[in-house]
């Protein structure tokens, strides 16, 4: 959809499009694009990875990212690599050309409803985990799965519905990009939220 838009525009040139990441490294790498429009989970590599791979070898290549906004980590990864602008998915049209627009003559693009996020990501630049960015009962519900509680209990426990905390796990899975309680616990035990259980 975004490439027949710009199609439509004069003042932009489609040189490739694709939905793989490894293809995407390797067209911008032979076309040398003057832009590069980039979905942050596109298949494959993740789209820091893409940027890591392009954005030395092309410097001159200016970078428009459409993001969640839900991994605040790889928001800050994307811009260390080299991002000079950030879209929401959801954004209208206009939105969209807006950015491309003001990526393409040189200045950065942040959307309104991605600029606390930002701002955040900028006053904690040594965060080394999107667990930093999730608020105190994600935080509390995650180290509850990962030490086994089921969402039932989890919720007796907190006083809550079950709805309330399934739609809460739900958004810190999403923020965290992870998939399934094994990846969970193993999070969990990464940022020290539970401790390694002892063997015998």
């Amino acid at each position: 959809m975004l490439a027949k838009i710009l199609r439509l525009e004069p003042e932009y040139e489609v040189v490739g499009q694709t939905g793989d990441s490894q293809t995407a490294v390797d067209l911008c790498l032979a076309a040398g694009p003057d832009i590069c429009i980039l979905d942050e989970k596109v298949r494959g590599l993740n789209g820091v990875e893409v940027l890591r791979r392009t954005s030395r070898r092309l410097p001159q290549m200016r970078i428009l990212v459409f993001s969640t906004f839900e991994n605040p980590v790889l928001v800050r990864d994307m811009l260390e690599a080299g991002a000079h602008g950030f879209v929401e998915k959801t954004a209208s049209v206009a939105e969209f050309r807006r950015g491309i627009d003001t990526v393409a003559k040189g200045g950065n693009y942040f959307r309104p409803g991605g600029a606390s996020l930002l701002r955040n990501i900028l006053a904690n630049p040594a965060s080394s985990s999107a667990a930093d960015f999730l608020t105190d009962r994600e935080r509390e519900i995650l180290k509850l799965v990962a030490e086994s509680h089921r969402i039932k209990q989890i919720a007796a426990r907190l006083g809550k519905s079950a709805k309330i905390v399934e739609s809460l796990r739900s958004n810190f899975l999403r923020k965290l990009d992870l998939h399934g309680v094994a990846s969970l616990t193993r999070h969990a035990l990464e940022v020290g939220l539970i401790e390694p259980r002892a063997t015998v």
